[in-house]
């Protein structure tokens, strides 16, 4: 790299972050406003609904922080693992993976004990979950170590390689991290929370100190961060959801702002804005808890077997109407694995019960159902 100043680790006291406090204020107030409505109409749920919520919302963040990195999990896979973590009702649900439970105890760690320190030997551990096999897809990597090599991150075909970003050097690795958890554990209480969370994502990705991981415990490091400051074992909304989202943007602010020097306004602005955004999704989310308690208060003495218990609950959770082409005798069969003229009667027992009815203008071979 020759002498010119290329990364912002690059610099003297790099980690020596600055930022405009008027350009973030308002940001910093609209995102707070939303955070207190979120926690208020939380707390006044109850804890088996708070239970649910918390359960709608790991599942949607474990599987969204996953698709950042291109990997794509099974929603019903991943439930199944939160449900069986939470210690909720998890009949009918399908038996998780090893990488699928190792990603949710890390995020529920993070929530879960954000009052316990921070150092290397937890992210060791973490790590260690995250590739239990110690491969990364086909590769073999480092497990609950730094990494000892270069590390750049790179996209395009072979011979159009582009270069992002390059890490420190791998030498660095122990006097980085050092440097970091030091930071992480004088800082509570003394740099505004939300910001705290913006700094912690934004540095750790900078060392990258892993050979595989790092953006999914970022992520985790964020929401252990965000628990910490609402002071709350549970989250409620998911940022990893709201990033994948705007994914382009997160790498585009990312790259601009880890070529700079030390001033992060830019990248806590959209961090910061990032958040809101997602805090306001979570409504939607919660929506849904509320109106999937609503309806079994409703049907607390229709009488379903499992198998329709199942199916229902599916689409609950895909919300009203938003269930992907409708309920067929066909999907049915396939979630409750069963014969299409079984699927066929538990269907036009529900239709009779007035827990499903059948779409408007849906008829012959195209027929398909909804919830009341």
């Amino acid at each position: 790299m020759g002498n010119q100043m290329k990364y912002i680790w690059e610099h003297k006291n790099w980690t020596d972050f600055s930022w405009s406090s008027d350009e973030l204020l308002s940001s910093l107030g609209q995102v707070r406003q939303a955070q207190g409505k979120i926690l208020a109409r939380v707390k006044a749920f109850g804890s088996p609904l708070m239970s649910q919520a918390q359960a709608e919302i790991l599942t949607e963040e474990t599987v969204q922080t996953s698709a950042i990195e291109g990997e794509l999990l099974k929603r019903e896979s991943v439930r199944s693992s939160v449900i069986r973590h939470l210690g909720l009702e998890e009949a009918g649900l399908s038996a998780p993976d090893r990488h699928i439970d190792g990603l949710v105890e890390i995020l529920l760690d993070a929530t879960q004990n954000y009052a316990l320190p921070l150092n290397a030997k937890r992210l060791y551990s973490w790590h260690g979950a995250l590739f239990p096999t110690g491969y990364s897809g086909l590769h073999k990597i480092r497990i609950a170590k730094w990494r000892n090599h270069p590390m750049q991150v790179v996209s395009g075909s072979v011979g159009k390689e582009r270069v992002y970003y390059e890490a420190p050097p791998a030498d660095r690795m122990d006097r980085e991290m050092k440097n970091f958890f030091n930071w992480w554990n004088k800082s509570k209480g003394k740099v505004e929370g939300i910001v705290r969370a913006g700094i912690a994502h934004f540095w750790f990705v900078t060392i990258h100190p892993f050979d595989d991981g790092n953006g999914r415990i970022a992520r985790a490091l964020t929401d252990m961060a965000l628990a910490q400051d609402e002071n709350l074992k549970m989250r409620f909304y998911s940022l990893s959801s709201q990033i994948m989202e705007e994914r382009s943007f997160y790498y585009d602010v990312l790259e601009k702002s880890s070529k700079g020097k030390s001033d992060l306004t830019a990248w806590l602005t959209w961090f910061m804005d990032c958040s809101y955004r997602a805090m306001q999704k979570s409504e939607t989310i919660i929506g849904n808890v509320l109106a999937k308690a609503e309806f079994w208060q409703h049907h607390s003495q229709t009488e379903m077997n499992e198998r329709q218990r199942k199916v229902v609950n599916r689409l609950l959770d895909a919300g009203q109407g938003q269930f992907e082409g409708g309920l067929t005798t066909r999907k049915y069969a396939s979630m409750a694995k069963t014969s299409r003229a079984t699927a066929f009667r538990e269907i036009s027992d529900l239709v009779e019960k007035k827990v499903l009815v059948q779409a408007p203008q849906s008829k012959g071979r195209n027929v398909h159902y909804d919830l009341v």
